[in-house]
């Protein structure tokens, strides 16, 4: 059977590592770049199977593409898909769980460690001729600080490893994490207000989703330390980017490093850019080249999976396994 295999959007150079998936099972990818509701429907009509990164895939999109069967991910995040709807309309929905925790977890700590030695500063500082430690004052020792990390996944896991060899304290919130499962990461499990009100940096690491969502307001940050630095290499809206500015404004914490905003790219005027006790890295947390490759081809995978009748690995809606036209071994 011929299969219509998609990429709905992109903004990749090389799509070597799908096509070797697909040529192994026979199947042919097509490349579109699809920007909205209209422009999915129109172009991924006849799709048995899309790989997607940031197309919108609504109810209404879903519905109007009667073919597809499956939707895979380029990520790990699902919020470009409408999941109520996939999962009524029978699409087995797959993501890429795994493929950057290394990169991600180095990021954090490379914005913690960025933060904490004031490194992009000083040298924005030399750069414009400033030859003073002074730039980077006031500075504290590291060892003995406390990291707070929200959520405590596999990416939290490995950046909770990592500053402790820094000699960092780590404790944790995740309402769906025991102590006996923080225990092996010599990781202590606390309530989300004594990790607001004992760490000297917080990470988060939590998707996005209604609960999740501007979880870091205001209150949030008036029971941070006052010296304390937020760090986020998560998803965007999980901060209130207006609180946030307030509170650097008021001196309620002490500075921000984020990978990800509310908005991406940020408009040249965001009041977060410019600031000297902000760090602000382009969505990049993910990259390394070895992660591309992985991510694209298990994305691929997902979807050579589905259509070959096995069960992938990375299903986000496991409950619509079966409940599809298609036969599973």
């Amino acid at each position: 059977m011929s299969w219509n295999i998609v990429v709905t959007d992109y903004n990749y150079d090389t799509f070597a590592p799908e096509e070797a998936v697909f040529r192994e099972a026979g199947m042919e990818l097509q490349l579109r770049q699809c920007r909205t509701e209209d422009e999915v429907i129109e172009q991924c009509r006849e799709a048995d199977a899309v790989l997607n990164q940031y197309a919108p895939l609504t109810r209404r999109v879903l519905e109007a593409l009667p073919e597809l069967k499956v939707i895979s991910r380029y990520g790990v995040g699902v919020n470009t898909v409408d999941m109520d709807a996939a999962s009524s309309l029978g699409i087995v929905v797959a993501n890429v769980p795994d493929y950057c925790q290394d990169e991600v977890s180095d990021h954090a700590m490379a914005l913690l460690l960025d933060a904490s030695r004031s490194v992009t500063r000083m040298h924005q500082a030399v750069t414009e001729g400033t030859w003073d430690y002074k730039v980077g004052v006031p500075g504290s020792r590291l060892r003995g600080q406390t990291l707070g990390l929200a959520g405590f996944g596999s990416i939290s896991r490995m950046l909770a490893e990592k500053a402790q060899a820094f000699g960092l304290k780590v404790v944790a919130y995740d309402p769906y994490v025991t102590q006996g499962d923080a225990d092996p990461y010599g990781v202590e499990m606390v309530l989300m207000e004594d990790l607001l009100k004992q760490s000297d940096f917080v990470s988060i690491h939590l998707p996005q989703t209604q609960e999740t969502e501007k979880l870091f307001g205001e209150a949030a940050f008036q029971a941070m330390k006052p010296a304390a630095v937020l760090i986020n290499t998560a998803r965007g809206p999980v901060v209130d980017e207006a609180a946030l500015t307030k509170a650097l404004d008021r001196g309620d914490i002490g500075g921000a490093a984020l990978d990800v905003l509310e908005v991406e790219p940020p408009a040249p005027d965001h009041p977060l850019i410019g600031r000297k006790n902000v760090i602000l890295t382009p969505h990049a947390a993910f990259y390394s080249e070895e992660a591309i490759v992985e991510l694209k081809r298990k994305a691929a995978e997902n979807v050579r999976s589905v259509l070959s009748g096995t069960v992938p690995p990375y299903v986000v809606n496991r409950d619509v396994i079966g409940k599809t036209t298609l036969t599973y071994k």
